[in-house]
């Protein structure tokens, strides 16, 4: 006869197996510096190219007003997190749903934060492919005497495409850290590769500071796309705690402490590659600057090349640290839901599958400027500017009308509006790209 006390140890040895096999918990032996290169990787990748243009959309005083504080938003939301991680004595969240699970119950929670996590981890890959893709393809036209061979992005897509097939079949998080370490060195070389360039090639003739579009709504659409583009480029949220899960920790030397180190470093590092490239590139370009400032670059091209390929392998490790946690919640539900036997083969099939998908949709819809805008508002929002703070307020409970009562529902109010308000703008400017756009070009 079976007693509880064996049934619930035997339970617990089956959930210790499952923990040990899955991506995020396999590995607790990450230091401080891990916790830093993931994080500039996850938080400096393809939304940076993109700054000098949304801050042609909003123009100088706003630009720079909305950089800052988003800077400032997200470094605080980003706190609330690593602080949340073990907000239970003895147990962690080792997972963004986990920590909503404890903040709105287990069913409500798995609803409120998988679907946009989902949404921005899944969207990132699909925006990277695109990134990869056409930085290569920039690359190799560049340094080409006639302009580059005749081959279409969707091929290059197709080649960044086939390294992350390889790359997918690294186990866990700490497994790719010579990747990130790689990917964080890439993003600040190529950052300031991209501003240095720029003040290279000097203020353009007949620059102009006023935006784009010469009709009132459409000045107004760009303002709200480049809402989302900066929220799309401070966005590292998502994968904070599962960055966090693979540091040590014990009463003693609580995880948060090595990981607010580490996050300190990293925000460093996001200044230093931000404001440089959105403030110069704007102040070179003005309004004709493309929604990749690497695309306004022609010389020197050595230099452009170089950059261009820097962006492919940092983009190259940006997909991985965004991809584990999908692949952690897949192949949780594979064994725990489908009763998979945890095995090689079963994590084969399912990366494959999904690197295959976003693949797919990255050769598809290679909206670059718009799919940042819309990324960036619908699910980085959310999950960046104003859902910890919400999770805060449940969990900690901090006194009614105090300082972090109000600083947190300030925040809640900034991101409800960027939520709603960025999508808008990148939806018509994905319209307009898509009039004049071939399937597979």
């Amino acid at each position: 006869m079976v007693t509880e006390s064996t049934t619930t140890k035997t339970v617990t040895a089956e959930e210790k197996a499952i923990n040990d096999w899955l991506p995020v918990t396999s590995s607790r032996n990450g230091k401080w510096w891990y916790s830093a290169f993931h994080n500039v990787t996850a938080m400096v990748g393809a939304g940076v190219l993109g700054l000098p243009y949304a801050m042609s959309e909003l123009g100088w005083g706003p630009g720079i007003t909305i950089m800052i504080l988003s800077w400032v938003i997200t470094l605080y939301t980003l706190w609330q997190m690593v602080e949340m991680h073990e907000c239970v004595p003895g147990k962690r969240f080792d997972r963004y749903h986990e920590l909503g699970q404890e903040a709105f119950g287990k069913k409500l929670g798995l609803w409120v934060v998988v679907p946009q996590q989902l949404v921005v981890e899944v969207g990132v890959n699909i925006v990277y492919m695109v990134t990869g893709g056409k930085s290569l393809k920039k690359a190799v036209d560049t340094l080409s005497p006639n302009g580059g061979p005749p081959i279409k992005t969707t091929y290059y897509i197709m080649m960044f495409g086939a390294i992350q097939f390889f790359l997918s079949n690294l186990p866990n998080f700490n497994s790719i850290t010579g990747v990130s370490v790689l990917a964080a060195i890439m993003s600040l070389s190529y950052s300031t590769i991209a501003w240095t360039a720029s003040l290279h090639k000097g203020v353009q003739p007949d620059v102009k500071y006023v935006p784009k579009a010469s009709t009132t709504v459409g000045q107004t659409f760009g303002f709200l796309s480049a809402l989302g583009d900066i929220a799309f480029a401070f966005a590292g949220h998502n994968v904070v705690l599962e960055i966090q899960a693979t540091i040590p920790s014990t009463p003693e030397n609580p995880s948060k402490k090595p990981m607010w180190r580490g996050v300190i470093l990293a925000y460093i590092v996001v200044a230093l590659c931000y404001f440089p490239v959105a403030i110069i590139g704007y102040w070179i370009f003005g309004n004709t600057v493309d929604d990749n400032i690497l695309l306004s670059l022609q010389r020197p091209q050595i230099l452009v090349a170089i950059a261009n390929l820097f962006v492919v392998v940092h983009v190259i490790g940006s997909y991985q640290v965004f991809a584990m946690p999908v692949f952690d919640m897949v192949e949780t539900f594979m064994v725990v839901k489908m009763k998979f036997k945890p095995s090689k083969c079963l994590r084969i099939v399912t990366r494959t599958c999904y690197v295959g998908l976003t693949m797919f949709l990255g050769m598809t819809f290679p909206f670059f400027g718009g799919l940042l805008g819309f990324f960036g508002g619908f699910a980085f929002a959310p999950t960046t500017y104003f859902l910890p703070c919400i999770m805060w307020l449940r969990i900690k409970k901090p006194k009614k009308f105090g300082l972090s009562w109000f600083v947190n529902w300030i925040c809640i109010i900034l991101g409800v509006l960027l939520m709603c308000l960025a999508p808008i703008g990148a939806l018509r400017q994905i319209i307009l790209q898509a009039k004049d756009y071939k399937f597979y070009s």
